[in-house]
């Protein structure tokens, strides 16, 4: 069975399986500007994003993160319907929820970041409550890799598969402390120039062989608009992105992806490198219903159907019949 075949016949709606994912990231507010409008002081946050994505997955989701007595309850409340456990989740009374401004250029691939206030961030410790222990699957989002090792080393045992997520800034800012999280972790999730200049390599190949020399064993490079590419060994696999009529905000889309892989993953409870080519397709149909909307706002509010349908739209975007002429 070819693996668009395979996709086209495992996403029925399924019992979420009692693997459970700890989830590792920012809980924030976002202030978004783009060349088709801006919002003020959203709900956003690299943990925000993953979980719900990865709640039409698995409802066996544990959040690890911290926000200030800012932050509105009924947005936990909100996440707890839908599986996500916040056991784990700090409340500083008395500080500010991190917060991040930032204005995307016509491309909308590239921005700037106007204001970061890391407020309660800056002093974060992670606890890892006694019901998290013993996690299945482990999605370390962009944070510092101190924060992304101490979790990993504040579980009793390991989990059958660890995620990272980084950057650009913590390659540039704390790479010794990067490279001992990379000897940690199964999966690396980067974008193409994070892969360039993470290796010092142009060609993504290359980037993606130096880069598995130093610990994970799966990469995954990130393209934006232009897809995503799964490496393992000397095998790579190529998913389009689709293309998608409007587009008016990429903040949170890798983590979408990010919560759309892993949920994936734990729901089929198989890591296996085929699998994990499903689970890529599965992600970037999450982060194409993110980019619709501002925030969070398209992503809270589809439906099994809709990924499905989606899901269909990716496997018709990449099929094709062709004869050999010898």
């Amino acid at each position: 069975m070819s693996i668009l075949d395979s996709i086209q016949k495992t996403f029925q709606p399924q019992v979420p399986k009692t693997s459970s994912i700890v989830v590792v990231g920012t809980v924030a507010f976002d202030s978004i500007e783009t060349p088709f409008g801006k919002s003020d002081r959203i709900i956003g946050g690299a943990a925000t994003y993953i979980s719900l994505a990865a709640s039409y997955f698995n409802k066996n989701i544990n959040l690890i993160s911290v926000v200030g007595g800012d932050f509105p309850k009924e947005q936990i409340l909100l996440m707890n319907a839908r599986g996500v456990k916040t056991e784990g989740l700090q409340i500083i009374e008395d500080e500010k929820s991190f917060f991040w401004k930032g204005s995307y250029h016509l491309d909308m691939n590239t921005r700037d970041t106007l204001i970061t206030d890391l407020n309660v961030l800056a002093g974060f410790d992670p606890k890892v409550p006694e019901s998290y222990q013993d996690c299945d699957y482990l999605m370390l989002g962009n944070l510092t890799p101190t924060i992304q090792t101490t979790v990993i080393n504040r579980l009793r045992h390991r989990p059958k598969l660890i995620v990272l997520d980084t950057m650009n800034f913590w390659m540039e800012h704390t790479p010794k402390e990067l490279a001992v999280a990379l000897e940690m972790i199964d999966v690396l999730t980067i974008n193409d120039a994070e892969a360039r200049e993470l290796s010092g390599e142009y060609s993504l190949v290359k980037a993606a062989k130096k880069i598995l020399e130093r610990g994970p064993r799966y990469l995954i490079i990130k393209k934006g608009e232009h897809g995503a590419l799964l490496f393992h060994e000397n095998n790579v696999f190529f998913a389009p992105a689709l293309p998608l009529e409007e587009v008016f905000d990429p903040t949170g889309a890798g983590d979408a992806f990010a919560g759309g892989f892993i949920g994936y993953l734990a729901q089929t409870d198989d890591i296996s490198y085929e699998n994990m080519k499903r689970a890529i397709i599965y992600g970037s149909t999450m982060a194409s219903f993110c980019v619709e909307k501002f925030g969070t706002e398209r992503l809270v509010s589809i439906t099994e159907d809709d990924i499905e349908e989606r899901v269909q739209d990716f496997v018709d975007l990449v099929q094709f019949d062709i004869s050999l002429v010898e």
